[in-house]
């Protein structure tokens, strides 16, 4: 099964957008990442949608920041980018009365709600904002 990278790829654009003094065309997004255009706006939308991002057409245009990247969460960018379910572990539906399928489906069921519920206590403290500060902070130490 193939990695979901859209969360990364797009704080990836945030931090480059964050950094860059005007909008950023579709196009320059997708050079940067080896992608398509399209594949970009299709992704960008769930942003802007969410009002994180805006988008202006024609000649100047492109894609913009909006939001106060303190207020921004990697959580947020998850969700507004379609991220799929956080685990793909799953459990097995067993035919009714399997007592070894049920004692295996709530150690995993259990084990999997607590991950889940520490991964997106984790992205939501986190704040594009500290990105764009740890980066800044990579970027002087390697300057110095």
């Amino acid at each position: 099964m193939r990695n979901d990278r859209r969360l990364s790829r797009m704080l990836h654009v945030l931090i480059h957008m964050a950094r860059h003094d005007g909008p950023m065309t579709s196009e320059a997004i997708a050079r940067m990442l080896g992608t398509n255009p399209v594949l970009i706006r299709r992704t960008m939308a769930g942003l802007r949608d969410a009002g994180y991002v805006s988008s202006e057409k024609g000649h100047g245009g492109g894609w913009a920041i909006t939001a106060d990247l303190n207020a921004v969460t990697l959580l947020d960018v998850h969700r507004a980018v379609g991220g799929p379910r956080l685990f793909a572990i799953g459990i097995e539906h067993p035919e009714p009365g399997c007592q070894v399928a049920i004692v295996v489906n709530e150690a995993l069921g259990d084990a999997l709600q607590e991950a889940e519920r520490l991964l997106v206590t984790r992205l939501g403290s986190i704040s594009l904002a500290a990105l764009v500060q740890s980066f800044d902070d990579r970027c002087d130490s390697v300057s110095s």
